[in-house]
């Protein structure tokens, strides 16, 4: 049966017919009528009585889209349904699905597969009635380029990165609703030929920098820490030119005392690859501090038992130490210094930053992460961290050796 199906193509299907009925075989027509109307049909016969349905205009349906209708139809016919009854049944159910519910299921379906769980909150938050309320409520078949225009136009000046974002979501949700079958169609969320023709060029962006306290006074800031447990936090991240994230997520089992290695999981790292870590002595004795009051698996633990601790912990810290630099910026605080003041290597800086360095083939061919050339630029900057305080570091109660 499919050898006899397929037989019209599209420049003959666009091209000026005559009058009449061109099969594409095994039940589906194009029909031209007097006034050179194209649309399509289905025809079929049960018990000796023909049947015929109508399958949209060539205008609002394509050869490909025509085809998959008429499978959809003779699915039906193979189960014993009734294709004028049940693809109209169908398709109320698809008109009546609006874009809130294809966007909730689609995030849904997705969220497992978001290693962070703040993704799902940005995702219901942009497709929400904050910025996407004119879509909401309209049915997914039904959505176009103008009701596009209408969500995107009013925040793509004014929040040009958060405008971007938004349409790249509603482009999936669309194209996630066509795979499910509950619109057909182009999708109107699509950029490169549609879109980019449709909205105004953009001002082009400054580069907003994370306030950094610069390297000179890093030692000072250093010697202020005290020893409450964003402060020890903050340390370690500034002898270890770490992320944050990396830090307050670091547990025991990632430390390897023996080789003195932190070794942080892609799960946790920005280009999810595994980071390996040089830890200098100074950091090695900030853990051992920590280990000697462990509460769990998390190196930085919070007031709540066996979890971490909070996210605004070290910024908050900041803030009342009124020292007006992000916790992020220590890590620039580093790069400079590690640029301006010493004669590593810019490719050792970067490693140590856990930034890739070189085009795709020199990433392929590098085999080694350049572990002991960062353990000693690391312990330089320790000893530069510390200068200030006479080398010496904060206090901690004395040590058990640990096995």
């Amino acid at each position: 049966m499919v050898g006899r199906r397929h037989k019209l193509k599209a420049l003959q299907v666009a091209a000026d017919l005559a009058p009449g009925r061109y099969p594409d075989g095994d039940g589906l027509y194009l029909r031209v009528t007097p006034t050179r109307t194209k649309s399509w049909m289905f025809l079929w016969k049960r018990s000796g009585k023909r049947y015929e349905m109508g399958m949209g205009r060539l205008l609002d349906v394509s050869l490909k889209e025509a085809r998959l209708k008429a499978d959809e139809a003779r699915a039906i016919l193979l189960r014993g349904g009734n294709p004028l009854t049940d693809m109209e049944e169908r398709k109320v159910a698809n008109e009546m699905k609006t874009f809130a519910a294809v966007a909730d299921d689609f995030i849904s379906i997705m969220k497992p597969s978001w290693s962070n769980p703040k993704h799902a909150a940005q995702w219901t938050m942009t497709l929400g009635d904050a910025y996407c309320e004119k879509l909401r409520k309209v049915p997914v078949q039904e959505i176009d380029t103008e009701h596009v225009l209408q969500v995107l136009t009013p925040h793509w000046q004014s929040k040009p990165e958060t405008a971007s974002r938004i349409r790249g979501r509603i482009e999936k949700v669309l194209d996630f609703a066509k795979t499910k079958g509950w619109r057909s169609g182009d999708n109107p969320a699509r950029w490169n030929g549609h879109l980019k023709n449709a909205l105004p060029t953009r001002k082009r962006e400054t580069v907003k920098h994370h306030k950094a306290l610069p390297y000179q006074e890093v030692p000072a800031f250093y010697q202020l820490l005290s020893d409450a447990m964003a402060a020890r936090a903050l340390q370690f991240l500034i002898l270890t030119a770490s992320r944050s994230g990396e830090v307050l997520g670091a547990t025991w089992q990632e430390i390897d005392w023996e080789a003195a290695v932190w070794t942080v999981p892609a799960v946790r790292m920005k280009d999810r690859e595994e980071h390996r870590v040089p830890l200098v002595p100074t950091a090695i004795a900030i853990l051992k501090a920590l280990y000697e009051i462990r509460s769990g698996d998390f190196i930085f633990f919070g007031q709540a038992a066996k979890k971490p601790l909070s996210g605004m912990a070290m910024g908050m810290l900041l803030r009342r130490m009124k020292v007006d630099v992000t916790v992020h910026g220590f890590r620039s605080s580093f790069r400079d210094w590690a640029g301006d003041a010493t004669n590593f290597s810019r490719d050792i800086a970067e490693a140590a930053l856990a930034h890739s360095v070189g085009n795709k083939v020199e990433l392929a061919y590098r085999r080694s992460d350049a572990l002991e050339k960062r353990r000693k630029m690391m312990a330089a900057w320790a000893n530069y961290v510390r200068k200030a305080s006479g080398n010496t570091i904060i206090s901690f109660p004395e040590q058990k050796k640990i096995r």
